[in-house]
């Protein structure tokens, strides 16, 4: 048996990192994933990989680092000496990144920038992932979007985000890199952040169910997205590093859905009528809409042999079934702070 492959994630304890990171353990990989150091740990997503020892045993390693930190990139290559790299670690909301321009921008533009750079002096071949963005499509000019459509990035994610997919471009062609872009549209899972509109739905929907809240805010409901499953994505993001040639590739399942119909779907679920619990507040607008967002995957059909396999029904199904357990444990231990409380004063 030869020795096994090293892969180098960023951005490990995110939804992607923590689904690459078990498809890449399964592979038979020596996984290693870079966390900033924080007073708080954020491994909730990985750490059934720890826990687990038929699924990891030792070969999963964190290391603190940061994106933004050229030289920090640089030791690390040199430490790990990775066959394969996916940066996967960016300030990837886009509300957020007007509130943090400066911060997105050095974080998913300079980062990925830091990242290249390191490859191109370490002095062996390194595979390398860059995670873009269906954002950089922005002011779309043409349905679907494929590889080829122009970028109009309608906000400072989206702009940060065209830089790194530039730059990963140019380093392919101008030292020889094998480097890929994955423009992926929005993907979703349970393990998706509480901010993010897809779980934002599904963890208020089962809270209102259950009488934990009555209420759920949001922006524009007629925006349209190209939803499919986080687990299915990062296969895609492997199946790029393992071709003959580097290449950049659409991953999306080339179905639109409103935000409406999301609403639809989840509180459907959950018997409920969204329309009595659900009012539009202009705080969650952004300053420039992306109004329609649809994906052709074609080219990573034909290159990669890669589809998705999971449907925006069964998407959001397993989300709230998710959800639905999580408001459940929070209902038991409102209660049973409640009793706690009760007792103490009476």
């Amino acid at each position: 048996m030869g020795k096994a492959k090293r892969a180098l994630l960023t951005g490990i304890t995110g939804q992607d990192g923590s689904y690459l990171s078990e498809l890449l353990l399964k592979k038979g990989y020596e996984v290693h994933g870079v966390i900033r150091r924080s007073s708080t740990f954020g491994t909730d997503r990985i750490e059934h990989l720890y826990r687990d020892p038929h699924e990891s045993g030792t070969r999963l390693f964190l290391h603190y680092g940061d994106l933004t930190d050229g030289n920090n990139a640089a030791a690390l290559l040199q430490e790990i000496q990775p066959d394969e790299i996916y940066n996967l670690g960016a300030q990837s909301h886009v509300g957020v990144s007007f509130i943090n321009p400066v911060y997105t921008v050095e974080v998913d533009a300079l980062g990925v920038l830091h990242l290249l750079e390191a490859i191109r002096h370490c002095g062996r071949p390194v595979k390398f992932y860059q995670a873009s963005s269906s954002e950089m499509y922005g002011k779309v000019v043409e349905t679907p979007q494929t590889e080829k459509t122009p970028f109009h990035p309608r906000s400072p994610y989206g702009c940060a985000k065209v830089y790194g997919f530039w730059q990963t471009v140019n380093y392919r062609e101008a030292y020889g890199l094998f480097a890929c872009n994955g423009i992926l549209f929005n993907h979703e899972s349970p393990r998706r952040g509480e901010t993010f509109v897809s779980r934002k739905i599904t963890r208020a929907a089962t809270r209102i169910k259950l009488g934990l809240q009555k209420k759920l805010y949001l922006g524009n409901l007629d925006a349209r997205r190209d939803w499919g499953f986080a687990g299915d994505y990062v296969e895609a993001m492997w199946l790029m590093l393992q071709q003959k040639k580097p290449g950049d590739y659409v991953i999306a399942t080339g179905q639109t859905h409103s935000v409406r119909e999301l609403l639809d779907e989840a509180f459907g679920l959950l018997k409920l009528d969204w329309k009595k619990h659900v009012e539009q507040d202009d705080r969650y607008l952004r300053p420039a809409e992306v109004d329609l967002l649809l994906g052709d995957a074609s080219h990573a059909r034909k290159t990669l042999k890669w589809k998705p396999k999971v449907t925006f029904k069964k998407l959001v199904k397993m989300m709230v079934e998710a959800d639905l357990k999580l408001a459940e444990q929070e209902k038991i231990l409102h209660q049973a702070g409640h009793r706690v409380h009760k007792t103490e004063y009476e």
